[in-house]
């Protein structure tokens, strides 16, 4: 990358970005110039130098003739003025959120009434901004680095920004944090994952292309974009190029108020991941039910993210530490969720892991060992899969990381790409589907190809396996090797005679709604093996209950 660091000895691929007039109005021609609107000062267009001479540009919104203003950064190259006017936000009632609000970032209409500058920039190679555009790396951290220190020096700041956001803008809050701007007082990342390898285009090694040429497809510019695609294709194991794609989080140390959900299909994993890894002493976590953009602009919520950042920001003294350091929801289909538990960890230290046993002759799980062996198969294709169901006597809270431990064959070919979900069903074996934003979430899922199976022992956990993905151990024929698949953690309770199953299949197991493009290895057919030497197994958290009741409350 030939702004800000780069790998030494691994070439970046680049792409010319689509020009700015085939953005439909995405992203606006330079034009310069400050109007006031409802009492709001918007400054448009402000340039702002890197620390390698690139120039990119911001708009800045502030409450107008007001001083001594904290200010919120939205990091992103998806245009600093595509906001919502005119679009309908799945979950979030029509009016709710103004059309200053750049898409997924925070609403200067509300801010700026309370006290607060919201700076919008393009990020490099977006929109006007020169140079390329650049994926998730230090490079993008060091861009914002310089712009927050640019905005803590402009006449009207009180020395201190935060950042905002969800998706893009919370992802690139890890990566800038982990740069340590000085002028840096709080973050709030709002689902976003922090290993770009790991959570997006290689979970489980399975390389995926739909969702990133959409992403790639959107984004418009003077100059390149980082050809990610090319470079999946060209490097798809771990490389000094994807190792530097991993946040640095362990060096954050500001004040984080990290948010995720269960149901996101991105950002599950690399959200909590982050929460877990940051140095951060003062940091909270809150999982919630829904979906990340009604979360993010709801008004209570918006409020309770307000009183953390007067706290940080503007130095208010009004009880924020008091607050418990996790909030966590717990999913039930068909039922009533609890919403906003209050919790003292996460993971949660009362967690008792309970081993559930595959019998592929019946299609159950059990809690004793299965002593029959059994070689159940399925086609690899988009029809094929297997189910193993387990029913609960009593209420049952499952919240946390589950692994998967499966014996596995592949006939007809040198490899396997496993999809796995853990789903409820209700007494008589109806799938209940919990929903985000109005659409079905299919349950937890998990990957993995096979021949990226070797994990890093020294990382790993009983329920986290950690994958290296350094190298390929291809499978000979008729060989049976065990693999361990780490699930995308989870929060759900069964009720007495209502079933849990574990679905494995050669295809995605993603709602439609969640498209995604898949290179997939299968060919003929999968064999997964189960009792006695064939120990495969499901994991699961099983969290003590104590009598609780589902409850609905604001954090």
């Amino acid at each position: 990358m030939s702004q800000g660091s780069k790998p030494s000895r691994i070439e970046v691929l680049f792409r010319k970005s689509k020009p700015i007039a085939e953005s439909k109005d995405k992203y606006p021609e330079l034009a310069p110039g400050v109007v006031v609107e409802n009492g709001i000062r918007v400054e448009r267009d402000l340039p702002v130098k890197m620390r390698d001479g690139i120039t990119i540009y911001t708009d800045v919104y502030r409450p107008d003739g007001a001083n001594d203003l904290p200010a919120i950064v939205g990091w992103s190259p998806y245009g600093k003025r595509a906001g919502y006017a005119g679009m309908k936000i799945p979950g979030v009632p029509e009016g709710t959120v103004s059309p200053m609000a750049k898409f997924e970032g925070p609403d200067p209409a509300y801010w700026c009434r309370n006290g607060y500058a919201v700076v919008n920039p393009d990020a490099r190679g977006a929109g006007n901004s020169e140079g390329d555009i650049l994926f998730f790396s230090p490079a993008e951290g060091q861009d914002c680095h310089d712009l927050i220190e640019w905005v803590a020096a402009r006449e009207w700041s009180n020395g201190k920004v935060g950042l905002s956001g969800n998706s893009w803008l919370a992802a690139s809050q890890w990566y800038t944090a982990a740069e340590q701007p000085p002028h840096l007082a709080a973050i709030a990342p709002w689902e976003g994952f922090d290993d770009y390898y790991r959570d997006t285009h290689f979970c489980g090694g399975i390389p995926e292309t739909g969702f990133l040429e959409r992403v790639m497809e959107g984004l418009c510019g003077p100059g390149r974009v980082e050809d990610v695609l090319s470079m999946l294709h060209r490097y798809p194991l771990m490389n000094e190029y994807w190792q530097e794609k991993i946040a640095q989080v362990e060096n954050i140390e500001v004040p984080a108020y990290v948010v995720a959900s269960w149901t996101n299909g991105l950002h599950v994993r690399g959200t909590l991941d982050g929460f877990r890894r940051i140095a951060s002493k003062d940091k909270w976590l809150r999982v919630h039910n829904t979906h990340e953009w009604p979360d993010y602009y709801d008004a209570n919520l918006v409020q309770h993210l307000r009183r953390f950042f007067d706290r940080y920001l503007k130095g208010i003294q009004n009880g924020w530490e008091r607050t418990e350091r996790v909030h966590l929801s717990v999913l039930d289909p068909g039922g009533l969720d609890e919403v906003n538990r209050p919790e003292k960890e996460w993971p949660l230290q009362r967690t008792q892991y309970e081993t559930l046993y595959l019998d592929g002759a019946t299609g159950t799980l059990s809690q004793a060992p299965v002593n029959r062996e059994f070689a159940a198969r399925y086609p690899a294709d988009e029809n094929g899969q297997l189910s193993f169901v387990i029913r609960f006597a009593q209420d049952t809270e499952l919240t946390g990381y589950m692994k998967l431990r499966l014996w596995v064959e592949a006939d007809g070919s040198d490899d396997m790409d496993l999809f796995v979900v853990v789903q409820k069903l209700d007494e008589q074996g109806h799938f209940l589907p919990c929903y985000a934003a109005g659409h079905i979430h299919n349950g937890a899922p998990g990957w993995l190809r096979v021949s990226h199976r070797e994990f890093d022992p020294e990382r790993s956990t009983p329920a986290e396996p950690y994958l290296t993905h350094r190298r390929e151990q291809l499978l000979q024929p008729k060989q049976i090797v065990p693999v361990d698949i780490g699930l995308w953690p989870m929060g759900m309770l069964w009720h007495p005679g209502q079933q849990l199953r574990v679905v494995v299949a050669g295809h995605s197991l993603l709602p439609p709604w969640e498209p995604r493009r898949y290179e997939l290895r299968n060919r003929g057919h999968h064999i997964i093996h189960t009792g006695g030497k064939y120990d495969s197994h499901l994991l699961v958290p099983r969290i003590p209950r104590k009598g609780a009741e589902p409850v609905r409350h604001s954090p």
